[in-house]
């Protein structure tokens, strides 16, 4: 019996490393762009942006779906609140403290630990000991970064501001992740993003408002408007679809592996971009965790 085509293959694996490529910019824009617009400002306008290019597709499906959205309200709230207010935005607000690699490590790394953990509690899903072993050098590799090489450092374990703010949107996303294992069989999936990006977008308006009396006023120029566009249209939107073919084309469980190459491009970016230093503790943690993440993704 023959394997996938090898087109559907190649084509799988070509709009994962896309998709995680897009994506992997985020954290670059995220500590690239901090001082020129307030974390809390650019979340708003990024999942605004995204609300606007993806409603023309959704408004027929939210408009037949609206009873069924109605009834699981609770529901798309907690998971918008999770998945889209908080997440970024904590990622925004911990790149005014530290650097885009340790963003892009202690980001992409955390979550997918504590989402296995969230569904072996919440979903009752059975962890196997690969999975187990994975996860435990996912930890080991995040430990080692948090505590800069140095194993003595976590007798004092002392967090960054911008790691406990990266940390927090780790268990956001978690969370968020466990939400979408229960999404209602009768929400079509262009409805359940649209919903939850107006969701999230509403819940972070009022904190918009409240930074934007604080804090000076952006300085707008194109710039800024093609990262919010990047970040609305690409790394919201783009990536969600064609995230969802990848996973069409692969599965589920070998899509989820081209995850792993987000850091790898955003250590890279930051090299380049932004001309951070990358040394041995970041290459040992990056290996320990990919290692872990390869191994947690084993077939039994």
């Amino acid at each position: 019996m023959h394997s996938t085509p090898s087109k559907t293959v190649y084509t799988g694996i070509a709009v994962a490393v896309l998709a995680t490529f897009i994506w992997s910019w985020n954290f670059i824009v995220a500590r690239g762009i901090y001082s020129a617009i307030p974390p809390v400002s650019l979340a708003f306008y990024r999942w605004l942006t995204a609300t606007v290019i993806i409603f023309p597709f959704a408004i027929s499906s939210f408009r037949k779906e609206w009873p069924a959205v109605k009834k699981s309200l609770l529901y798309f709230g907690l998971a918008a609140a999770s998945g889209i207010s908080i997440f970024n935005t904590f990622v925004y607000i911990g790149a005014r403290y530290t650097t885009a690699i340790n963003l892009a490590l202690i980001g992409t790394t955390s979550s997918p630990v504590l989402s296995v953990l969230f569904a072996r509690i919440f979903l009752k899903e059975h962890i196997h000991t690969t999975r187990i072993l994975g996860m435990v050098l996912c930890i080991t590799g995040i430990l080692f970064l948090l505590a800069k090489g140095d194993w003595h450092n976590l007798l004092h374990l002392h967090f960054t501001k911008g790691d406990l703010w990266v940390l927090g949107a780790g268990l956001s996303f978690a969370v968020y992740n466990t939400m979408v294992k229960k999404k209602p069989a009768d929400i079509s999936p262009v409805n359940f993003l649209f919903v939850v990006f107006l969701l999230g977008t509403l819940l972070l308006f009022p904190f918009y408002l409240k930074e934007r009396s604080t804090t000076a006023a952006v300085n707008w120029h194109p710039s800024i408007l093609l990262i919010i566009l990047y970040l609305g249209l690409g790394a919201s939107v783009l990536c969600f679809w064609i995230w969802n073919i990848a996973i069409r084309r692969l599965g589920a469980g070998r899509a989820a592996l081209f995850g792993n190459l987000i850091p790898v491009f955003s250590t890279l970016e930051a090299v380049l971009i932004l001309g951070e230093k990358i040394s041995w503790i970041h290459l040992l943690s990056f290996g320990l965790v990919i290692t872990g993440l390869l191994i947690a993704n084993l077939r039994k």
